[in-house]
């Protein structure tokens, strides 16, 4: 086989195509993640909170030149990004469970085995 062939059955089998496209589509929603938790929840919830606790610049925290604002700032965008990921997904899930799957009834022979059973039975 030649290299050609070997790397057109490698690129283009489903597998690759398919890390692709998660990979294009898991970017794309990380950005809407972001931009909810950037634009619409840390104005909203996250900000009030700091205010109340005297740290609104949480970023500029130091002690040493070690930046430990930056570090916590971090800890808690990675933490409201992991609360709307589970809301996200907890709300999806709800749209996506599978229907009750209902045992078949009995089929055309039991129904008959049944019948014959009982009709012996009464003699």
């Amino acid at each position: 086989m030649g290299f050609v062939q070997e790397f057109k059955d490698f690129a283009f089998k489903g597998n690759v195509m398919d890390l692709a496209v998660a990979v294009i589509i898991g970017t794309a929603f990380g950005k809407i993640v972001s931009s909810l938790v950037e634009d619409v929840i840390t104005p909203l919830l996250l900000n009030p909170a700091l205010k109340a606790a005297g740290a609104e610049n949480i970023a500029t925290l130091t002690w040493n030149g070690v930046k430990y604002g930056n570090f916590l700032s971090a800890i808690i965008s990675f933490l409201c990004i992991a609360m709307v990921l589970f809301w996200l997904i907890k709300g999806a899930n709800r749209f996506n469970r599978p229907a009750e799957v209902v045992p078949p009834g009995p089929t055309n022979e039991e129904i008959l085995l049944t019948e014959i059973r009982d009709l012996l039975k009464t003699k």
